[in-house]
């Protein structure tokens, strides 16, 4: 029998690079399930409020993902109930399940990490779940996972400053993220223009002034079309009529659509905290964005033409593997990403 692998989804995003990987794994039998917990606080949450429905564990996300697995015809075990696994594949590790402790876990990194505030230091020092932090700062430094596959040498620094052991990580590159210049190629019907991707702040409980936001884009713009591309998770109509209040007539307002086509196809990007600020850089264009630009350069992921999915399938099969304690796999393993044809860095 095909040993069964389990990929924990969160947003769409996350979702379809856990269904890269597991295409890249024809020798398994792969499962999916949505990140879940064995919390009681957060099953509490869950169940009696509607706090979290704004977050990967409950409401749209969830439900988007979970259409997502149907319309692919993948397996959905959630909870992970149905099935014995070899290894179970993380997008956060922020929130992970007692009842995986013994078994092999590999952690993959699927995007921006927010910015560490005060709150989220104070969460880390105090040992706390990282889902205390009300925000993504402390993903991918619990080492409560065997091993971490992050998109680049600088976002390895980064999640070692937060308390990450170094011995864990493996730099892989970060599937959806790791070949910018194909989105070069696409029939989206504008061109030129100023967009703006913006974030889900507001409904994820964080401050915004969006009026001012919205004002400060019009000043960057100086006259040129401009093109809102507003988060998935955001209240469409609010942000849309905001948008029309403070933004000049002909502004173009989306709510779906391919973002990555969207920012290829931009002149200038506009950003708060969004990843896709990392296909701008890699593109060339001249961005803007919340977090400083210089540490974005270094922290953006590598371009190895699409190869990335390919690197974590070999690190999921080889420590899957393994047959001595999952503790020793990396005291003698070596990493050797899966060659690109070409591989070409560009920076703005």
């Amino acid at each position: 029998m095909k040993k069964k692998i389990l990929f924990i989804t969160g947003s769409i995003n996350q979702t379809q690079q856990m269904h890269k990987i597991s295409r890249e794994l024809p020798d398994y039998d792969c499962w999916f399930s949505q990140i879940f917990t064995d919390s009681a606080v957060l099953k509490t949450l869950i169940k009696k409020t509607s706090l979290v429905d704004s977050t990967v564990v409950a409401g749209q996300f969830k439900e988007k993902s979970e259409k997502y697995l149907r319309d692919h015809n993948l397996p959905n075990d959630y909870e992970g109930i149905k099935n014995q696994y070899e290894l179970v594949v993380y997008c956060s590790d922020m929130i992970m399940a007692k009842k995986f402790r013994n078994t092999k876990t590999i952690w993959v990194q699927e995007g921006m990490i927010d910015k560490l505030t005060g709150w989220g230091t104070m969460v880390r020092r105090l040992n706390l779940p990282g889902w205390y932090a009300g925000n993504t700062a402390l993903n991918g430094s619990s080492n409560a996972c065997d091993i971490y596959c992050t998109a680049s040498e600088g976002y390895k620094d980064l999640i070692v400053s937060r308390g990450a052991d170094p011995s864990k990580i493996l730099i892989t590159g970060m599937p959806n993220y790791d070949n910018n210049r194909e989105f070069l190629y696409n029939d989206f019907p504008h061109r030129d223009y100023v967009m703006v991707a913006t974030t889900d702040m507001r409904e994820t409980y964080r401050r915004e002034d969006r009026p001012a936001f919205i004002k400060k884009t019009v000043e960057i713009a100086n006259g040129r079309q401009l093109l809102f591309k507003l988060h998935p998770n955001e209240k469409f109509d609010r942000a849309e009529a905001e948008i029309k209040q403070y933004a000049p007539p002909g502004t173009l307002v989306f709510q779906s659509g391919n973002t990555n086509h969207m920012v290829a196809n931009c002149c200038e990007l506009i950003t708060q905290y969004s990843t896709v600020v990392y296909i701008g850089i890699s593109l060339g264009k001249k961005v803007h964005s919340y977090f400083d630009l210089e540490e974005l350069k270094r922290l953006t992921p590598i371009q190895n033409n699409g190869t990335s999915a390919i690197n974590i399938a070999q690190v999921c099969r080889d420590f899957a593997e393994f047959n001595g304690p999952k503790e020793s796999f990396l005291k003698n393993y070596s990493f050797t990403p899966v060659p690109a044809t070409e591989k070409e860095e560009i920076y703005a």
